[in-house]
């Protein structure tokens, strides 16, 4: 099959990175045509040209931006058209400029929904009866497909690297919306543990470049939209798992809450052969077994007493990484996801 995916910028350093390579390595590796569409584009004549099975898009004004919901009128009876779409009731914050708001609150995005010219599958990451998603269906025609996110298995594995040795890590963005959990339940840990944080925004110069690189990419300025890059290559990551004791995974405060999605680190710290500590997201015990697949923590005492258990006890580790990286392997890599997609499209084409 030929595989259009949009990717506006390929300079983001935050998760629409790992996302897009994930697909991109996955349907390569299963031996699918796979094209990017950027901003520096011209849509049309890369749909004109490439002649898509699938165009993979999503539902915001970043995307729609450079690739008009015209051109996919023009072209929607040649390919089907999957899209990724936010909350239809968002909790997050509008100061979140790299985050949609919510689809319920957006009448374009409704009409180009109802009117059938857009989309043919619409998908995110929420679990079916999440309460962010009521309303969608009723109101668009339309129901929602769960796609989660998933692990990468074409780079992530293990790999020991003693440069990355350590008790504890973390590999993640400093988001507001974890600040308090980092400060109650993480920050402590360096008083008697060899921690090591490692990824976006842990400064506030980061966090300033960072706001510009986004406004950069959004309206595709040249050096602006490149002006951080990844502190992490992609293989970096798998070696910070693979070579840690404990790998910390923290969610942000409203998947705490909703209990509907988590995120892309809850698969790829088992599949690195990394030994995960995950704060308590409900939809998580459905994916693993908790305390033989994953080990989740109840709440802040259960937290500390989790971490302080498996550094004094190793070797109890050891199950529970083979358990929990059969699973991922089993169930939560990008090939996994790819293949249900395919699905989809095989059961409306």
């Amino acid at each position: 099959m030929k595989i259009l995916f949009q990717a506006p910028s390929l300079n983001t350093i935050y998760a629409a990175r790992t996302i897009y390579y994930g697909y991109k390595h996955a349907f390569e590796d299963m031996g699918h045509a796979f094209q990017v569409l950027t901003a520096d584009d011209n849509a049309n004549e890369v749909i004109a040209t490439f002649k898509p099975d699938i165009l993979f898009t999503s539902m915001s004004k970043y995307y729609m931006k450079y690739l008009d919901p015209e051109i996919i009128k023009k072209y929607k009876k040649q390919m089907k058209v999957f899209v990724s779409i936010g909350f239809w009731n968002s909790p997050l914050s509008r100061i979140r400029v790299n985050e949609t708001p919510s689809i319920s609150q957006n009448k374009k995005f409704i009409d180009l929904i109802k009117a059938g010219n857009y989309g043919d599958i619409y998908y995110n990451v929420c679990e079916q009866g999440d309460q962010r998603m009521n309303g969608f269906q009723k109101s668009t025609g339309n129901h929602p497909y769960t796609v989660l996110l998933a692990a990468d298995k074409t780079i992530h594995y293990f790999d020991y690297d003693k440069k990355y040795k350590a008790d504890i890590s973390f590999v993640g963005t400093n988001l507001p919306d974890k600040a308090n959990f980092l400060r109650q339940q993480v920050f402590p840990l360096k008083k008697k543990y060899d921690l090591r944080l490692y990824g976006q925004d842990w400064s506030n110069s980061d966090k300033l470049l960072g706001f510009a690189q986004r406004v950069g990419q959004y309206f595709n300025i040249p050096y602006i939209k490149s002006l951080q890059k990844p502190k992490l290559n992609l293989e970096d990551e798998r070696k910070i798992y693979s070579s840690s004791t404990i790998s910390l995974n923290i969610h942000e405060n409203y998947q705490r809450k909703f209990g509907g999605d988590c995120n892309e680190r809850t698969f790829k710290i088992p599949l690195c052969g990394g030994f995960e500590i995950t704060d308590d997201v409900a939809c998580i015990r459905k994916y693993f077994v908790g305390g033989k697949e994953i080990i989740i923590a109840k709440n802040k005492n259960d937290w500390f007493d989790k971490i302080d258990y498996y550094i004094k006890n190793p070797k109890m580790r050891l199950s529970i990484i083979e358990a929990g990286k059969k699973r991922v392997l089993k169930d939560h890599t990008y090939h996994n996801r790819v293949n249900q997609l395919i699905e989809i499209y095989n059961g409306i084409n």
